[in-house]
């Protein structure tokens, strides 16, 4: 009982991290109809951004303090993932308004390659660390109720605590904010949104600094535990099943979807793996997601599309 509640909690806390990347999906496509495939190298922008502002920070204070550096670091990515998203959003979305969405879909696509040859450019191809004070070591826990205790990465813990109460913020601000209700408003209608009054274009510059946000908070986590190399934009495309499985329109839908991909794919790595020789972990949530789209297109708490003629 004890190694299925360690596994059932490894999962949960690797399904927050796919809630935390799918979030920035699910914003961006609410707020303008965009399926941002450059999601995922957004994140990679700003953790190569995150670990060489912390690199120089830590340089110029003589390494004295890790934390000060780490907070320079962060408020110097943040500001340069808040020039990114408004530069994407004014410079290619805006002009595109209305278009098809293969059209935007390509933009995108185009964003993600940009972003990617811009980054080596800037920071380099190296492999970086981030190294924001994190404990690495697990740590055994609940050892008088379970044989043996639970076994806890510390890391995956803290990382998974810090996109929870993030994934609670937003959903807060969402909900109780002027900015939060016209950002649903713009969600539901846009023209209906239009006509009160509500700028659109200021709706979706900020929707897109939230979104760049959230890929600074994602790649912070992930170039922790990964380390910063390209292949990080691969590893938040992961949370496309994610976003299949909760709905592209659906903020919960991320959370729980992102929980639920998190726990199956730890669960059948252990359980069903020695049978079919492993890997599952690799393919089960795009088997899942494959599924929900010959079933159940809109995911768990997406909006059924009906067309009338």
């Amino acid at each position: 009982m004890g190694f299925f509640i360690e596994t059932l909690i490894g999962g949960l806390m690797a399904g927050m991290l796919y809630s935390l990347v799918a979030l920035g999906f699910v914003l961006i496509f609410k707020a303008s109809g965009v399926f941002n495939f450059a999601q995922g190298a957004m994140v990679l922008f700003a953790a190569l951004a995150m670990a060489r502002f912390s690199s120089w920070a830590n340089a110029a204070l003589g390494g004295d303090s890790l934390f000060l550096a780490n907070l320079i670091a962060f408020v110097g990515a943040g500001m340069v993932m808040f020039i990114v998203a408004w530069v994407i959003e004014r410079l290619v979305l805006r002009n595109l308004v209305n278009q098809e969405g293969a059209t935007l879909l390509m933009a995108t696509l185009g964003i993600t390659y940009v972003l990617e040859g811009v980054g080596q450019t800037l920071f380099g191809s190296e492999i970086y660390n981030i190294d924001v004070g994190m404990p690495k070591d697990p740590v055994i826990m609940f050892e008088s109720l379970f044989e043996g205790g639970i076994l806890i990465n510390k890391e995956d813990f803290i990382a998974a605590l810090i996109a929870a109460i993030l994934v609670g913020v937003l959903t807060l601000f969402f909900q109780k904010t002027p900015i939060g209700r016209a950002l649903r408003a713009v969600a539901d209608d846009h023209q209906a949104a239009l006509s009160i009054g509500i700028p659109l274009n200021r709706i979706w510059v900020i929707v897109w600094c939230v979104a760049g946000v959230v890929a600074l908070v994602a790649g912070i986590i992930w170039g922790s535990k990964l380390g910063v190399q390209f292949s990080l934009a691969t590893v938040a495309m992961r949370a496309l099943p994610v976003v299949i499985l909760g709905g592209l329109t659906s903020v919960p839908g991320a959370i729980v979807g992102g929980l639920i991909i998190g726990v199956g794919e730890k669960l059948s790595e252990v359980y069903l793996g020695p049978y079919v020789g492993g890997g599952i972990e690799i393919w089960f949530a795009y088997m899942l997601a494959l599924v929900f789209l010959l079933f159940r297109p809109q995911g768990l708490f997406g909006e059924k599309i009906i067309d009338r003629v």
